[in-house]
Formats: C-alpha cells, sequence, structure tokens
C-alpha cells in the first residue's frame, strides 16, 4: 500500500465549493488503496487578514502571540476537510501541527523543523483514516509554544512529513499547473517544466519563484521524496522534482525567477582592515538577518564600500541596526535602496556549457537593463537590476534564451 502525502494551498481549499472538490480528490487517492496524509494551507487570504488585524491592534505583535493567532486559519482548514470527507464516508481526523509530532526550533515567525515524531499520524493511518495535518506550524521542542515555519510553509510540513513516512510520493496541490520557465504572469509565453532536477528547483525557490518554499525543496533532496507539482483544479502532469540521476538529459537552461521583495544595503567608506566585515556580517547573523549577495568595492585610500541585499522588510525594521553597526566599524554610514529587484537564471547545463552568463548580459544590454550587482553559483547567475526593470528584465532573458520553445538538452 503506498503513502501519499498531499498538500492544498490556500487558493485549492478558499471556499466552501473548492474544500468540497478537494475532499472529492482526497477520496478518490484514498479509495485507490493509499494511505492518504493531506496537508492544508488557512483558506484564501485567511494569513493576510489575520496578519491586518494583529497590525491594527499593536505596532509590533509578540510573535510568540502571533504565532498563536496564525495558526488558526490552517486549524479551521484541517477541521472542515476532515468534516467534507466524512460526508463522503471517508475516515479521516485531522491534527495540528504539534499533535502530528513536527518539533521545531524556537524561533518564532520562521522557525525550523528539528525532528518529527508522527506516531499519532501512522496510529490513524493503520486505522484507515485519511489524515489531515494542519501546515505552516509546529511546537518548539525548548519552550512548548507553538511555532510557525514562515511564508510557504505549508510546503515544508508536506514534504518534511512524506520524508519522515517514508512517502512513495509528495504532491503538491497549487492553482498552477506546474513549474514554468518564467511567471506566466510577467512572461505570457513561459512553458510549462514536465521536470527539474532538486539543484534546479531550489535555486529557483531561492531566487523568488513562489511555486515551492526552498526549505520543503531541500528537505525533499536530503531524504529523496519525490515531489510532484501540479494542479488542483485539473487532473493532468505537472512538474516533477527529482533527483538528477533520474532525469535522462537535462536542460541548458530551465528558467528565469525573479524577486521583488529584497533591498539593497551599502555600507559606506568601510576601513579595508582585517576582521571588519566579519564584524559586520556576524551583527547581522545575530540579529537573524539573512543576506544574499554580497559585492566589495576595490579598496581606494584605505577604505571601501560594501554592498548585499537582504530581505526588504528586515531592512525597514532594522534600519537603525545597520547605523549602528556602520558606527561600529569605523563606516560613513548605511543606505537601503528597496527600489530593487533579483533576476536569476537557472539550469544545470550551466556546469558544462560556457557563456551563458555573457549571453545574459548581453540580452540585459539590449534591452536597457542597467546590472548593479551580480552573483553566481555552479547553475545560477543572477543580477541585481531596478525594480521599474524587473519585468523587462525578466522577458529578455527568457527570450535570449528561447525558452518558450522546446528544450535545448544535453546527454
Amino acid at each position: 500500500m503506498a503513502i501519499v502525502v498531499q498538500k492544498y494551498g490556500g487558493t485549492s481549499v478558499g471556499d466552501v465549493t473548492r474544500m468540497k472538490r478537494v475532499a472529492d480528490r482526497v477520496a478518490a487517492t484514498h479509495r485507490a488503496g493509499n494511505q492518504t496524509v493531506v496537508v492544508v494551507s488557512a483558506m484564501g487570504d485567511t494569513t493576510d487578514e489575520l496578519v491586518t488585524m494583529a497590525e491594527k491592534i499593536s505596532d509590533l505583535p509578540p510573535g510568540r502571540e502571533l504565532d498563536m493567532l496564525l495558526t488558526a486559519g490552517e486549524r479551521i482548514s484541517m477541521s472542515l476537510l476532515a468534516m467534507a470527507l466524512h460526508m463522503l464516508r471517508i475516515p479521516a481526523k485531522s491534527f495540528t501541527g504539534s499533535q502530528a509530532g513536527i518539533i521545531t526550533d524556537a524561533t518564532h515567525g520562521r522557525a525550523r523543523i528539528v525532528d518529527i515524531t508522527p506516531g499519532r499520524i501512522t496510529g490513524a493511518l493503520e486505522e484507515g483514516n485519511v489524515v489531515i495535518v494542519a501546515g505552516f506550524q509546529g511546537v518548539s521542542q525548548d519552550t512548548k509554544d507553538v511555532t510557525t515555519l514562515g511564508r510557504g510553509g505549508s510546503d515544508t510540513t508536506a514534504v518534511a512529513l512524506a520524508a519522515a513516512l517514508g512517502a512513495d510520493v509528495c504532491e503538491i496541490y497549487t492553482d498552477v499547473d506546474g513549474v514554468y520557465t518564467a511567471d506566466p504572469r510577467v512572461v505570457p509565453n513561459a512553458r510549462k517544466l514536465d521536470q527539474l532536477t532538486f539543484e534546479e528547483m531550489l535555486e529557483l525557490s531561492a531566487q523568488g519563484a513562489g511555486v515551492l518554499q526552498a526549505r520543503s525543496v531541500e528537505f525533499g533532496r536530503n531524504h529523496g521524496v519525490p515531489i510532484h507539482v501540479r494542479s488542483s483544479f485539473s487532473f493532468q502532469p505537472g512538474t516533477w522534482i527529482v533527483n538528477e540521476e533520474d532525469i535522462m538529459e537535462n536542460a541548458i537552461i530551465s528558467g528565469v525567477a525573479h524577486d521583488t521583495q529584497d533591498a539593497k544595503v551599502t555600507i559606506q567608506h568601510v576601513p579595508d582592515q582585517p576582521g571588519v566585515a566579519a564584524k559586520l556580517f556576524s551583527g547581522l547573523a545575530d540579529a537573524e538577518i539573512n543576506v544574499d549577495m554580497i559585492v566589495q568595492n576595490v579598496s581606494e585610500a584605505g577604505a571601501t564600500d560594501i554592498s548585499f541585499t537582504v530581505p526588504r522588510a528586515d531592512a525597514t525594521r532594522n534600519r537603525a541596526l545597520l547605523l549602528g553597526l556602520a558606527e561600529q566599524i569605523g563606516a560613513a554610514g548605511a543606505t537601503v535602496d528597496d527600489a530593487v529587484a533579483k533576476v536569476s537564471l537557472v539550469g544545470a547545463g550551466m556546469k558544462t556549457h560556457p557563456g551563458i552568463a555573457a549571453r545574459m548580459f548581453a540580452a540585459l544590454s539590449e534591452a536597457g537593463v542597467n546590472i548593479e550587482m551580480i552573483s553566481t553559483s555552479t547553475i545560477r547567475v543572477s543580477v541585481v537590476v531596478a525594480a521599474s526593470d524587473v519585468e523587462l528584465a525578466v522577458q529578455a532573458v527568457h527570450d535570449a534564451f528561447g525558452l518558450a520553445d522546446a528544450p535545448v538538452a544535453i546527454p
């Protein structure tokens, strides 16, 4: 008997009608002889509405209480879906994250899963139930408080449960047909991909592709869980995320991702001395600010500028900290530019094909897009551009590599 984990996002369970449609699909999976575990997000815009209410009450809601509030949305979804399944004569039991054995660290708002003890889930499955788990949440192993996993955390819940249960597949149901070569809202001729490697999907997710949370892809890669991203509104195959060795041939370029949620921070006139950069970035790490791209200019007259990107919300909340760190290291000051965006080109074929970066930069130049920062990995090239140029940049790069056409593959 196969174990299938399914995750349904907020759009998929957005109202009662859609909830019943999800119940029909889950029931079909169960009746096909599978042990079925379902992870659900909050309905529609429930999480955003709860955040808005919290902000009307408090300018800075305590993290513990905000997590207690936000986890209510997923608990509503899990209970309603269980009721819908009972109406279809399918036995079902719902569990919160803590009841499902999802153990996290104590960081509110973006907790990390440290362990899963799925005893109650396996027991319910053995009794013949469909098990429904509230996504996005767990319980701290230290404080025993409810925690949340951050935006997109239900993806991580689903893949982590699939890994803990030894599931045959983790199906991520969403409002799109799969993973595309670019955001179809920005690039109308973007093409759906049949398959991607974990490494490619991890890069796309980390660089702004909103289909999967990056941490969920890490779980899949580390535990060998095949992930199938597909639409909850059709029965068409979606995009499979698998190990590289399971793909017969890799496309040179898989897709273009963009992210408009970063800000560029520049620490000005930094003393060019050993240990200064370490002190700066240690201070950012202590404040739990995630730094992405880093560029240091050539030293001139014993000083240099250091620029880096951070989540825009972190830059906004921590302007005083940034100025304080600049003063501590003897820099002249700090500036924050939140009118930037990141555009990334991803593909496993970059490892063996030279000239990819040059072709990308030429496409941006021809489109009149200025590059402010550059960062690379073995399968990714990322640039920071003005936010006003992001759609133009994505379309130019997508066209330059012919991603709307059939993929050019390498054996």
